[in-house]
């Protein structure tokens, strides 16, 4: 079994879907500081993908500090959960959330002022 998965179906390109993959096995905790990735030709012939497009990934996060690679030993994670994120992986998820809270207060009737006007009276009152 590869640490990721990918998906042939999806439309998102397979470099995006390893890249996030693995960012994503980092951040919760299936791969661990210091732990040593399969090399490049390993986890290509695992994923069934080109070993060009892993080395690609590999390389571009070893560029942002996600991994480290040691000539003649091997790649290794260099990165905590938190810094593993994709960047503006924060704001996407916000985004997502903020659009899920919206179509639920709609759902149950409330406007988005009435909204605004509960979520500022949690804040002031620190609820």
């Amino acid at each position: 079994m590869a640490i990721i998965d990918l998906d042939p179906r999806d439309r998102t390109p397979i470099y995006a879907q390893l890249d996030r993959g693995l960012r994503a096995a980092i951040a919760t905790g299936r791969l661990r500081l210091g732990d040593q990735l399969p090399t490049v030709r390993q986890l290509a012939v695992a994923l069934q993908v080109n070993a060009n497009t892993v080395a690609r990934v590999y390389s571009e996060l070893e560029r942002t500090g996600v991994l480290e690679t040691r000539r003649g030993v091997g790649s290794f994670v260099r990165a905590t959960p938190t810094e593993a994120r994709t960047p503006h992986e924060h704001e996407r998820r916000l985004r997502a959330f903020v659009t899920h809270l919206l179509g639920n207060a709609a759902t149950a009737g409330f406007t988005l002022d009435e909204l605004i006007r509960e979520l500022q009276t949690h804040r002031t009152e620190g609820v």
